[in-house]
């Protein structure tokens, strides 16, 4: 396999950062369903595919050299 993707497009990554931050909510009282950490899995991927176009629009439109070969 010689096809790769930012970290920050994993649903295993994000998964894994929603189930730590569970754990760290349930040590204060606060707790989770599986339901909701994959809800929240995916609305935190969507965002960050959001943020992610909006910072590559906002490059392109601060770019100072043009697009060429």
């Amino acid at each position: 396999m010689n096809d790769y993707k930012s970290i920050w497009t994993s649903t295993t990554v994000w998964g894994g950062i929603v189930a730590l931050l569970a754990g760290i909510a349930a040590i204060f009282g606060v707790t989770f369903t599986e339901a909701d950490q994959a809800t929240l899995t995916e609305a935190l991927l969507g965002i960050s595919s959001a943020i992610g176009g909006i910072v590559a629009i906002w490059g392109r439109i601060r770019a100072t050299k043009q697009i060429g070969k």
